[in-house]
C-alpha cells in the first residue's frame, strides 16, 4: 500500500478566487441612523447620527462624542464586513394635506388663477424656490407671480421698468434689512420716489435666505458665525463640514436646507410675517 506523504509547499495558492478580498467582497447597504460602521482610510469608527441624501454624507459619533462627516460610498465596514454605504430611499409621499403649507386652507383641484399685474420680487433663485415650496399654493390661487432680481442693487431700475401703478402692484422681499444697511438706505429711496405708493418693500434681518431656514430643522443648534469678510455660504458650509469647492456643492447644500422645509412651522417668525405681508399688499 502506498503511503501519502504530506504536501510540504501546501496548497496551491491559485486555487480557488485568489483575487477575492480576505473579507470579502463589498456590498451595498442603506445608510440608516443608528448603524455602527467604522470609515477605513480614517479609522474612524462611530454611530451614524446623521445621513444627508441631497449632500450625499453621513455623520460619525464616537464613544467619546466626536462626530465627523464623510461621503457616503465605499470604504466602510459594517460588522467586519466591506459595505457601500448608499442614501436611504426616498419614502412615499403622505396623503394630500387639508392645509396648504403655508396653513392655509388647502382647495382640492384648485385651477391656478389667472397671473394678476401685481408682482413679487426677491432677491435670488434660493428665496424664489423657498417662497413657492411654502406659500406656493396660495399664490396659484390668488395668481401672484414672483420673480427673482439677481440681488437688491438693481432695485429701482427694475421698478422702472416694470412700471408699478394702480392695479399693479410690486411688494419686495429683501435679504439683510437692518438699520444702517444698504438694503435698508436702497428700501428709503424706492419709498421715497414716485412709485413709492404703489410698492412695499420689507425684509427680515438674515444675512442669507437660508437663515430662514430654522437650524434645528438640521440638527444645529445655530447657524455658524462666519465673518463679513468671508464668503457667507461658502463659510457656513465649510463650518458644516458640507462640500463647499464650487458652485454646484453649495447648489446641493441648498437643496439639502430646503428639503427639510415641508411648512411654515419650519422657518423663523422674521420671514413669515413679511411674506404673508407682501402676499395681503400685492392682492389688496
Amino acid at each position: 500500500m502506498t503511503t501519502r506523504l504530506p504536501d510540504r509547499y501546501g496548497s496551491d495558492v491559485l486555487a480557488g478566487d485568489w483575487r477575492a478580498p480576505a473579507r470579502g467582497r463589498a456590498t451595498d447597504v442603506e445608510a440608516e441612523v443608528g448603524m455602527v460602521v467604522e470609515e477605513v482610510s480614517a479609522d474612524w469608527v462611530g454611530e451614524i447620527v446623521a445621513v444627508e441624501r441631497d449632500l450625499r454624507t453621513l455623520t460619525l459619533e464616537d464613544r467619546r462624542g466626536k462626530r465627523r462627516t464623510f461621503p457616503l460610498g465605499p470604504g466602510f465596514l459594517l460588522e467586519g464586513r466591506p459595505v457601500v454605504l448608499l442614501p436611504p430611499v426616498r419614502r412615499r409621499a403622505p396623503a394630500a394635506p387639508t392645509r396648504t403649507a403655508s396653513g392655509s386652507v388647502a382647495v382640492p383641484d384648485a385651477r391656478a388663477r389667472v397671473a394678476r399685474a401685481s408682482r413679487i420680487f426677491v432677491e435670488g433663485r434660493h428665496d424664489a424656490e423657498l417662497v413657492e415650496k411654502v406659500w406656493g399654493d396660495d399664490l396659484r390661487v390668488e395668481g401672484v407671480v414672483v420673480e427673482y432680481l439677481g440681488g437688491v442693487d438693481d432695485l429701482a431700475a427694475e421698478l422702472a421698468d416694470f412700471a408699478p401703478g394702480p392695479g399693479r402692484r410690486v411688494g419686495v422681499l429683501v435679504d439683510h434689512l437692518v438699520a444702517g444697511s444698504k438694503e435698508s438706505r436702497i428700501a428709503e429711496e424706492v419709498r421715497r420716489s414716485t412709485l413709492g405708493q404703489h410698492v412695499l418693500v420689507v425684509g427680515h434681518p438674515f444675512i442669507d435666505i437660508w437663515q430662514a431656514v430654522r437650524p434645528e430643522r438640521l440638527g444645529l443648534s445655530a447657524w455658524p458665525e462666519v465673518p463679513r469678510d468671508e464668503d457667507w455660504k461658502r463659510g457656513t458650509c465649510r463650518r458644516l463640514g458640507w462640500p463647499h469647492d464650487d458652485q454646484a456643492d453649495l447648489a446641493r447644500a441648498w437643496q439639502h436646507i430646503l428639503s427639510r422645509v415641508s411648512s411654515w412651522h419650519d422657518l423663523d417668525p422674521a420671514l413669515l410675517g413679511r411674506v404673508e405681508e407682501l402676499i395681503d399688499f400685492v392682492t389688496g
